[in-house]
């Protein structure tokens, strides 16, 4: 039997994909093919996959032409798969033209001539571009915009802010158009980022969906579960895409992480810790008392994220501890109570700690190191030293390009759309807040 191997990711499948296959199965008896996992993709450079890997395997798989399918991981996975399957002949389109000779040492190599016309790229371009206007102008809009370029189908086109000087600094150095108002933003965009102060997200927010826009909104969302209710309910009843951009939630390390744990890698989970501190200005905003300022508003968000998400979130009961100056909190601790698990976390703006995170299982544990929100590794430890593994993946850039990847796909797709953190999630989040708000269970230091 003569095996022959080929490769692709198969986003947006079309002509010019099922043509390839063909003719690499017409090379030999035994069609395989490796579809790249989307992680491959990110860790590439490939933001513009519309598809996931499972549709892009149902898609090979729908042709008919696969004797076998297989995952491409890792880089110089290649090799291991000739020699694990026993190919003959290596099969790749001719743009790859002498870049896969190598491979010539463990198999015949074919570059088979591509259908001319038609192409992904070609398919992505032709999408409608989703038009986003943002508001707020500050420090994390800054990053947005740059971010934005390196996911395809998406434009910043515009922004707002009260403070109109500050908002026409933004637009030229960002080369987009400044809205002197809400209304003409709107007029402007399908979409809407929400980059504002906290204390002015319900609003926003709130005004965007009743304007018929998707949201995209920073995090924290809301700071009152029964406005995070009102804000999703809108959402649903005008078909609209309503979104946190919570981004350690968005990033591949994070995401299988999780996925590692939930299936069971260190035993049932007792406990889960995590910290974000930094240092800041106490003149800052971010310190004012008056618009929700101080570590909770500012930073509890992402602890939040993996408690919720390993543990649930029907907790039995939440107590605060918390450092208090001019009436916000430079320093909280919460510890929460579930009926097999606890889990506590650590945030502060006028106090430092070490910025990680520890899972425990009754089988070993997750170390994830500082500033472990926006990681590229982690390991699983073991009592057994041996066991131990270490995990790697990309953080591109500043981290946004993968939460505006899936707010962008999750406007363009036909489809069931799922959010990496849940309406569920958020609700907890702001109830969580508002316990806080409200002094409820709270011990001042």
């Amino acid at each position: 039997m003569r095996k022959v191997i080929t490769y692709g990711t198969y986003d947006l499948f079309h002509q010019g994909h099922y043509n390839l296959l063909k003719r690499a199965k017409a090379l030999g008896d035994y069609l395989i093919v490796g579809v790249t996992t989307d992680n491959f993709d990110l860790e590439r450079g490939k933001m513009s996959t519309c598809n996931n890997v499972m549709e892009r395997i149902d898609a090979v798989k729908a042709t008919g032409l696969a004797d076998q399918i297989i995952i491409e991981e890792y880089k110089g996975q290649k090799i291991d798969d000739i020699q694990k399957y026993g190919v003959d002949v290596f099969a790749i389109g001719s743009d790859w033209v002498g870049y896969f000779d190598y491979l010539k040492e463990y198999c015949e190599v074919v570059y088979l001539p591509r259908t001319e016309g038609i192409s992904s790229t070609m398919l992505r371009q032709e999408r409608p571009t989703v038009r986003i206007g943002v508001i707020g102008t500050g420090s994390i809009a800054s990053r947005f915009v740059p971010e934005s370029k390196c996911v395809n189908s998406v434009e910043v086109v515009a922004a707002f802010n009260t403070n109109l000087q500050e908002c026409k600094a933004f637009c030229d150095k960002f080369a987009i158009e400044c809205a002197d108002t809400l209304e003409t933003l709107f007029e402007k965009v399908d979409s809407i980022y929400v980059a504002s102060p906290h204390y002015t997200h319900y609003d926003y927010v709130k005004k965007a969906l009743l304007a018929g826009k998707n949201v995209l909104c920073e995090s924290p969302f809301v700071f009152r579960k029964e406005h995070a209710e009102e804000l999703y309910g809108l959402a649903e009843a005008k078909g609209l895409v309503l979104m946190v951009a919570l981004k350690t939630a968005f990033c591949p390390a994070f995401c299988h992480l999780v996925s590692l744990l939930k299936s069971g890698v260190i035993g049932d989970i007792v406990e889960v810790n995590a910290s974000v501190t930094t240092l800041t200005d106490e003149t800052s905003e971010k310190m004012d008392s008056k618009r929700y300022g101080g570590s909770m508003s500012e930073n509890a968000c992402f602890p939040l994220v993996p408690i919720f998400k390993l543990l649930g979130t029907d907790y039995k009961n939440i107590n605060f501890y918390s450092k208090m100056k001019n009436d916000v909190d430079l320093y909280t601790k919460a510890v929460f109570r579930y009926d097999s698990a606890v889990a506590s976390f650590q945030v502060g703006l006028g106090v430092k700690t070490e910025g990680n995170m520890v899972v425990s299982g009754t089988k070993g544990y997750a170390y994830v190191p500082a500033p472990w929100w926006k990681t590229d590794y982690f390991e699983i430890r073991f009592e057994d030293q041996n066991k131990n593994k270490k995990y790697f993946y990309p953080f591109a850039g500043e981290g946004l390009r993968y939460e505006i990847k899936d707010f962008v796909s999750g406007i363009l797709s036909k489809d069931y759309f799922f959010s990496k953190v849940s309406k569920k999630e958020n609700l907890a989040m702001a109830e969580v807040q508002e316990k806080y708000i409200g002094n409820k269970n709270l011990f001042r230091l």
